[in-house]
């Protein structure tokens, strides 16, 4: 049975981004205080980065245990008509048919900075617009003068 390989070119990005998801998270106070809307799209990339990378990461370790649960012998390599099944060869073809998940790093990246920039375009067009930040000085102000 061939080991499972975890890619390196999706394993970086995602520990990348969920180093950068738990920092914001650590830092929620003093980002938010500084830049509300930087602070929101900062999590919202972070968040959907990882989850698009992480997803294709999973995906890819599933792909190649299903495909070695069909390798009888053990030896990594499917030449006897027994372990040659219609099921082994699904389960070939959706391991190395992975174009999608091996750039997912690069079509993640671009999907998570269209969406970050968007959310924090319209956070400051709102803020622009009515003149309040959400804030917890803002909620906490209003939560004391009219209590």
């Amino acid at each position: 049975m061939n080991t499972i390989t975890i890619p390196p070119h999706l394993l970086i990005p995602t520990a990348v981004s969920l180093v950068g998801l738990i920092f914001l998270v650590l830092k929620r106070n003093t980002l938010r205080r500084k830049n509300p809307a930087l602070y929101k799209s900062g999590l919202i990339f972070f968040f959907s980065y990882a989850l698009i990378v992480g997803n294709a990461l999973g995906h890819d370790i599933y792909y190649q245990w299903d495909l070695n649960r069909y390798d009888l012998d053990q030896d990594g390599v499917f030449g006897s008509p027994t372990e040659t099944t219609p099921d082994q060869e699904r389960a070939m073809e959706r391991l190395t048919n992975g174009v999608g998940r091996d750039l997912s790093f690069i079509s993640g990246f671009i999907v998570s900075a269209i969406l970050s920039v968007s959310v924090y375009i319209v956070i400051r067009i709102t803020h622009a617009l009515f003149g309040a930040e959400d804030n917890e000085d803002n909620i906490n102000h209003i939560h004391t003068t009219h209590s």
